[in-house]
């Protein structure tokens, strides 16, 4: 596993996993499985591991501590706040309040059973706290050694500019595949000008572009991709198109569809580090071989023509999900 670095220092693995799905939002639970999900990818070189306090009410946290803890010296755990859930998992709002900031970090140090959070991301902007505000109050835990670099989730260019003027930023996180490339349009240019690292999530379009999800009623009655645009309707069968054209690439390069489109995310610069979510060692083994599969100039070139820049058909979240982003 090669390494790659965010920011002005932080070395991570090329490829990390997303945690989230193994307590939160895709249905199903299997915490045994999880957990030998977390040790095969430390197996086989992972070292950077994203969770958020929201993520389960916290149990995803803890099981990340828990399968991390013999390894805490080895590895990058990378975990969020600012998303605020009611105690039946609604969304109840964004909060970048510094003293909400001061109370989240030391729940989340209990929870990872941590002393220092590794990288500390604010998962989305508060609109009614000045981002100055928020970043401040996260710059104090990095002084206090409670957190060690500091990140922004779904942050708009002039948010992130006005951030990093307070404390640098190491990673600005955001959704990034074949079928979302929005931040390359703004947000990309100015992390790069900025010396920020970039961490995609959802490279795989939510499982989308694995072309294992040919009906929606596959999916478990809990998985919150049901209630997603681009799940839907005309919506879902125009955008399984879009995996045919992933499937017909992927099979003249010998790879699965998984592969080339995490490969895609991955030959899109060396200041990129994907983190592919998966509860289950088989698609975890499959997702990490996609640092074999070489995309050259010609590759990408045709990608391009045939899944161009705002092809997917309907947007990325529901429209109160969608508000919340890019601010």
């Amino acid at each position: 596993m090669e390494s790659r670095t965010l920011g002005q220092g932080l070395e991570v693995s090329a490829m990390g996993l997303g945690c989230m799905g193994m307590s939160d939002f895709y249905g199903g639970r299997d915490e045994a499985e999880a957990i030998a999900t977390i040790e095969r990818a430390l197996d086989l070189g992972i070292r950077f591991f994203d969770t958020a306090d929201m993520y389960g009410a916290g149990r995803n946290e803890e099981l990340v501590g828990r399968a991390l803890a013999a390894r805490r010296d080895s590895v990058v755990i990378a975990t969020k706040f600012g998303n605020v859930r009611n105690p039946d998992g609604t969304f109840a709002g964004v909060n970048g309040k510094p003293e909400y900031v001061r109370q989240c970090c030391e729940q989340s140090l209990r929870r990872l059973n941590v002393d220092t959070i590794d990288l500390y991301y604010q998962h989305r902007v508060d609109p009614e706290t000045p981002i100055e505000d928020t970043v401040g109050a996260m710059a104090e835990l990095v002084r206090e050694g409670k957190v060690r670099w500091l990140g922004l989730s779904e942050a708009g260019p002039e948010t992130i500019r006005r951030a990093h003027a307070v404390h640098p930023i190491a990673a600005l996180q955001t959704e990034y595949s074949l079928w979302s490339r929005e931040a390359a349009e703004a947000v990309l240019p100015t992390v790069r000008e900025l010396g920020i690292g970039f961490v995609p999530y959802s490279p795989l379009g939510r499982g989308f572009l694995t072309g294992r999800i040919q009906s929606i009623d596959t999916l478990d009655r809990d998985d919150y991709r049901r209630n997603s645009p681009r799940f839907q309707g005309e919506n879902f069968q125009k955008n399984l198109r879009l995996v045919d054209e992933i499937n017909t690439i992927a099979t003249e390069k010998q790879c699965t569809p998984s592969q080339l489109a995490i490969a895609w995310v991955l030959a899109q610069g060396d200041d990129i580090v994907p983190i592919p979510g998966t509860k289950r060692r088989r698609y975890l083994d499959e997702n990490v071989r996609a640092l074999d599969v070489h995309l050259d100039a010609d590759d990408l070139a045709r990608i391009d023509r045939v899944i161009p820049p705002g092809s997917a058909s309907g947007e990325r979240y529901a429209p109160n999900a969608l508000r919340a982003v890019g601010r």
